[in-house]
């Protein structure tokens, strides 16, 4: 997020000095008529990659890497319910993983974000390519509307076709949460692009959602999982070749006891130990079976 705060410190700061000079009662004096004055502002190159972020763990490179992503953020609250916000809850059970995955040992780990950040949508599979990840998690909590009768968590993973109508209209969802205020902020990308992407990931899919099944066993009597556990979908923050990767939708907002369980201490303590559980065993799998 570097070169945001660079180029809104240039547009910001003309504007802060004109109004401290206002208030402190100063004369700014005219340039002669005539003459050229030119202001020279630097900028961020175009294209520049996001800043990656700190990993925690045992600084052994041969460690496997766990980023998890943290869902929504800044702008984009995500799912409201109750004065609750999906990007505040999600960013609590991320903090409280790597927590949990750090004290254990043995695994390295990183946030995509570790605050009250927005990010590209595009950008959340990005960082974790770009840091050779083993593992990609993205964490959301569900809404279903004024309706307080769904619950229970879901685990999602690429697909170019929907497991089902309601995976369909997710995925469109949550690839359209780029789009803030009327103003697309999300990268576009071509059909060439999108068939080299496909091709790359199949053979992480299969991966994918072994990790996913992992996920649900861990959790079976401690978790609340959703009558349709394991879905598919053409989701935008998965598509990170060559990294298996799942969107855990760990429940509803908009169901009070989801909600009250997962922005409780002792519910975040539930999630962390069992997903963390679930992590350690897909890793021991994968260099066991030297994916």
């Amino acid at each position: 997020m570097g070169r945001f705060f660079q180029i809104l410190a240039i547009f910001l700061l003309p504007v802060v000095l004109v109004g401290g000079v206002y208030l402190a009662g100063l004369t700014i004096p005219v340039p002669h008529l005539g003459r050229d004055y030119v202001i020279t502002l630097v900028l961020p190159k175009a294209g520049q990659p996001v800043d990656l972020p700190k990993i925690y763990g045992p600084p052994d490179n041969s460690r496997p890497l766990v980023v998890i992503d943290a869902g929504h953020g800044g702008l984009d609250p995500g799912a409201v319910s109750g004065g609750r916000q999906e990007k505040d809850l999600v960013l609590a059970l991320a903090l409280a993983l790597r927590d949990k995955l750090v004290a254990e040992g043995g695994v390295r780990v990183a946030l995509t974000r570790e605050d009250d950040t927005f990010l590209v949508r595009q950008e959340r599979p990005e960082i974790a390519r770009r840091m050779n990840a083993d593992l990609f998690i993205s964490l959301h909590a569900d809404s279903a509307g004024d309706s307080e009768q769904a619950y229970g968590a879901s685990v999602y993973t690429l697909s170019r076709e929907a497991s089902s109508e309601a995976a369909a209209r997710f995925a469109n969802r949550e690839n359209n949460a780029d789009l803030l205020n009327g103003v697309v902020v999300k990268n576009q990308s071509d059909p060439v692009n999108d068939i080299l992407v496909d091709l790359s990931q199949r053979r992480v899919q299969e991966t994918s959602r072994e990790f996913g099944r992992l996920i649900e066993r861990e959790g079976k009597g401690v978790h609340r999982f959703h009558s349709q556990s394991q879905r598919s979908a053409a989701l935008a923050v998965l598509r990170a070749p060559d990294v298996p990767a799942v969107l855990f939708e760990v429940g509803f907002l908009t169901n009070p006891e989801d909600s009250a369980r997962l922005t409780s201490a002792e519910g975040r303590e539930e999630f962390a130990t069992f997903l963390a559980r679930a992590i350690r065993i897909f890793f021991a799998r994968q260099s066991t079976s030297g994916g």
